[in-house]
């Protein structure tokens, strides 16, 4: 029995001999490979976002895929509306597959830099944000770190059919009111074309929330400030436009009809429409959106000519987080530096402008527009471009969001006076800042 546990122990010792010189030749087999990280394995990181992935996000992570071959990055498309953000929260907090994750509004990032789902960027001082991104950026900060970084130029215009404009005898605006659009839009239009109409967003939160930002949506007393004068003002003008003068399509209509603003305004169906940079790419789809009228652009209608402290909705957005759990950050950092600097490039076709002062602009714009200079009126969209009037981010609770886009939509279907309208939203502020 000795002789047996004698020979079993040999054969222990060999196999262990054999394991660590086994275990010796990977290790240096993985250092002699630069392609392989310092563990000797490929780093493979998970990127979420909500730009359809054949709209730039793919070609953006092939191009890293191919120049770092020791970090590869898959990208994973969700549709940033409620359903959407929810399923990127749940595979957050679920430890799926979440490395880095794009932030469309100021809002959600909060919630998730709260929640410890967005890691604080501060421990890397490789890279500059102010000094890259400009002052806007400081817009995205959440007690005054950075939970993710702005990468591109948020851009809020109204998209006008420069032929129809050439046919009333309008020029491009330049700096104008909503009584100057509504005027437009009588102008324009027709029995078959609308003269203005714009998102829900929109009608929810511009023009009167730049004001807001400044003069701040809590008054001194601590009670909400949802009721100032010039709420009632934007939303009566608003709705006079759906009801009164009838150039713009009412919500029951759009609703009822799940009207495609985009497609209305690309078809001649709708003279002026108040978006922002994310149609051109749609606009730049001739194949699906075949027109044939030249496309002008103009600056966000102030409410009044007295609106002195407007704010364009604007600055700077897509602001990118890294997990705050993922295992690897610093490879999710240098992707995400590259990204902002030259990476984010094939998504210009789409209307996503790079905000890093080292991104290519001049290539930005070459991309934005293509071999279509001819379908645009170039001076006025260099002209909205380059405008330099001060931006706003929107700041408020999505709960709050929320009430206001309940409460406004009862007023523009008739279900409630204008004066009901603030009521209401000023209790349900009130009850939820005493809730909070």
């Amino acid at each position: 029995m000795k002789r047996i546990g004698a020979v079993v122990a040999a054969v222990l010792i060999a196999l262990s001999v054999l394991s660590a010189c086994s275990s010796n030749n990977k290790e240096s087999s993985a250092q002699a490979d630069p392609s392989k990280g310092s563990s000797g394995k490929v780093v493979n990181l998970t990127f979420w976002g909500g730009v359809p992935a054949e709209a730039g996000p793919q070609e953006i992570v092939d191009t890293w895929n191919k120049e770092h071959p020791d970090i590869q990055v898959t990208y994973v498309r969700y549709v940033n509306d409620d359903s959407g953000n929810l399923k990127l929260d749940t595979a957050i907090t679920s430890g799926q597959n979440v490395d880095l994750f794009a932030n469309y509004t100021k809002p959600l990032l909060e919630k998730r830099a709260s929640s410890g789902s967005a890691l604080d960027l501060s421990q890397f001082t490789d890279y500059n944000i102010d000094e890259k991104m400009g002052p806007s950026a400081k817009e995205w900060a959440v007690d005054d770190k950075y939970y993710a970084m702005p990468t591109k130029r948020n851009i809020h215009f109204v998209w006008l059919n420069k032929d129809a404009l050439d046919e009333a005898g309008l020029p491009v605006p330049t700096d104008w009111t909503l009584a100057d659009v509504e005027k437009y839009a009588k102008a324009l239009q027709t029995d078959s074309r609308w003269g203005y109409s714009t998102f829900p967003f929109y009608r929810d939160i511009v023009p009167f929330d730049g004001s807001l930002a400044v003069q701040g949506y809590v008054k001194e007393d601590g009670t909400s400030n949802l009721g100032a004068p010039i709420v009632a003002e934007a939303l009566k003008l608003h709705y006079d436009m759906m009801h009164t003068s009838k150039v713009s399509p009412p919500i029951s209509l759009i609703e009822t009809t799940k009207m495609n603003m985009i497609a209305e305004f690309l078809s001649n169906k709708l003279a002026m429409m108040n978006a922002g940079e994310w149609v051109f790419r749609d606009a730049n789809n001739i194949q699906d959106y075949p027109r044939d009228f030249t496309v002008a652009f103009a600056p966000l209608p102030r409410i009044t000519e007295e609106q002195d402290d407007f704010r364009s909705l604007g600055g700077l957005g897509d602001a990118i987080a890294i997990n705050a759990k993922s295992k690897y950050k610093e490879e999710a950092w240098e992707f995400l530096k590259w990204y902002a600097d030259e990476g984010m490039l094939p998504q210009a076709s789409g209307g996503r402008i790079p905000a890093s002062k080292d991104a290519d602009q001049d290539k930005a714009m070459e991309l934005l527009l293509g071999d279509l200079k001819d379908k645009y009126d170039v001076e006025s969209l260099e002209r909205v471009l380059s405008n330099e009037l001060p931006t706003f981010q929107a700041t408020l609770p999505q709960e709050v969001m929320d009430i206001r886009s309940d409460e406004f939509d009862k007023y523009y279907i008739n279900a409630q006076s204008l004066e009901d309208t603030i009521k209401n939203v000023v209790k349900r502020h009130n009850d939820f800042m005493k809730r909070h």
